[in-house]
């Protein structure tokens, strides 16, 4: 798994590199360009100048401090339900695959087609399922989405399937209409688990940066969000964002999305994440 994230992070690690042997000055500078924030950056400033160890080992200890711990990814009860979520374009679906893939390996998965709003929306899922070879509830445009969700945990708990699932439509954060739709397809859930989904994750395009979180913000009250992936992470500098967009949004990634290929997810580490980024 390190070797996948040094792979990923080769743009962020052309930042973060120069760190070794920079002056306080330079080192300001580089965490702002990597996306770390003005907050976050006066914060790791602030421990550089308070203590007499090496530069870089004092950057390191504080990016592990300020990252969210992770959510467990795999429960005791069955089914396991993770729902996902993103605004268009931020690779949601393929996303979707991926952790059909990761999962797959734990238990047998079902994938629910809940977005009902794109043409060919179900079509382009069962083919992704039919690549990871698991099994999926399709779905017509216009449908209701709750009732595909429904339909997909009712097989599940029938046929003992380990794992479902849950590919919504993308959505902007801006539209109330679609996130009420986001709150409907989670009271489906309750119906089966009363807490709600094991994971109710959100997809941002790691090359937003900062600029994703008012977003997440919006995702996260209308449907407690409790965990992130971070997709395309293989093709931004920015990877200090993860500072920011973790502390203010409380909330750990539990996934990076690092290529386009069905095994490119990787299992968010912090400590493997952090060594990778000054190798």
């Amino acid at each position: 798994m390190f070797n996948r994230f040094k792979q990923a992070l080769k743009k962020a690690t052309s930042l973060f590199s120069r760190t070794h042997g920079a002056s306080f000055e330079e080192i300001e500078s580089i965490l702002l360009q990597a996306d770390v924030g003005v907050k976050y950056t006066a914060m790791i400033m602030e421990a550089l100048h308070e203590s007499r160890n090496d530069t870089v080992t004092v950057i390191k200890r504080e990016i592990v401090r300020l990252l969210q711990k992770s959510h467990p990814l795999i429960g005791d009860d069955r089914p396991q339900i993770i729902m996902v979520c993103g605004v268009n374009g931020s690779g949601k679906t393929t996303t979707v695959a991926k952790l059909a893939q990761w999962y797959r390996h734990h238990s047998r998965v079902i994938l629910a087609c809940a977005d009902t709003y794109r043409d060919a929306a179900s079509e382009q899922l069962a083919i992704w399922a039919q690549r990871a070879d698991v099994e999926i509830v399709t779905s017509q445009k216009g449908q209701d989405a709750g009732a595909v969700v429904y339909d997909a945990l009712a097989k599940a708990q029938a046929q003992s399937i380990g794992s479902v699932i849950i590919d919504t439509a993308g959505r902007l954060h801006t539209r109330g209409d679609l996130m009420e739709e986001l709150k409907k397809i989670a009271r489906v859930v309750t119906k089966f688990r009363p807490e709600g989904p094991h994971l109710s994750l959100l997809t941002i395009d790691a090359n937003l940066g900062q600029n994703s979180i008012q977003q997440a913000r919006v995702f996260k009250e209308y449907i407690g969000i409790n965990g992130l992936i971070l997709t395309k992470f293989d093709g931004t500098a920015k990877g200090g964002a993860v500072i920011p967009i973790c502390n203010e949004l409380e909330l750990p990634v539990l996934f990076l999305g690092v290529g386009e290929g069905m095994d490119d997810l990787v299992e968010f580490d912090i400590e493997e994440f952090v060594t990778a980024l000054f190798e």
